[in-house]
């Protein structure tokens, strides 16, 4: 078989591969990962079931109103400690937001809860009214109260709740 043949035939099935990799049910998934490993995937019509917060934000001089789902709410479909269960080495954990770009943003677990910190974060899935376009969306990590957007990764694929490291002697300080 000739190398011309081989591409022929193989082109069909990596040009299908492709496809099924961009495909928009996938490309609105968000896994979010507890700290024992378990993973549940959110669908779009996951997370527009979820209840919904209106945050109006500005940062870098421009102002923006987005709807999401509170972060601390996704957090809880892994059995992320909340509000007065949150205490102890529960402090320690770490939030890890990463976008399909691979960018990625760090939070402590503890800035995530409405009982620690009265800015709120959400996971947006609306900007000014409208689904996110392509490059921003479909979801986006809103920080109310960051006066600059660097924590506010866009296009979020996974949520990973992480344990931080503790001293040598095994305490937590």
């Amino acid at each position: 078989m000739t190398l011309t043949r081989k591409l022929r035939l193989m082109l069909p099935c990596a040009v299908a591969a492709a496809l099924a990799a961009l495909s928009p049910a996938s490309a609105q998934d968000v896994t979010v990962t507890g700290l024992s490993g378990q993973t549940v995937t959110l669908t779009a019509a996951d997370i527009a079931a979820l209840p919904h917060v209106t945050l109006t934000v500005s940062v870098e001089g421009k102002t923006h109103t987005y709807e999401g789902v509170p972060l601390t709410d996704i957090l809880a479909r892994v059995a992320a400690p909340a509000g007065k269960a949150l205490k102890g080495i529960d402090l320690t954990d770490v939030v890890l937001v990463t976008a399909k770009d691979n960018y990625a943003v760090a939070l402590s677990l503890a800035d995530t809860d409405p009982m620690v910190r009265k800015d709120q974060i959400i996971l947006a899935d609306k900007s000014d009214g409208a689904s996110m376009s392509d490059g921003l969306g479909p979801y986006r990590l809103v920080v109310e109260g960051d006066q600059r957007g660097a924590r506010m990764a866009r296009m979020v694929v996974s949520i990973a709740l992480l344990r931080a490291a503790t001293s040598p002697t095994g305490q937590v300080h």
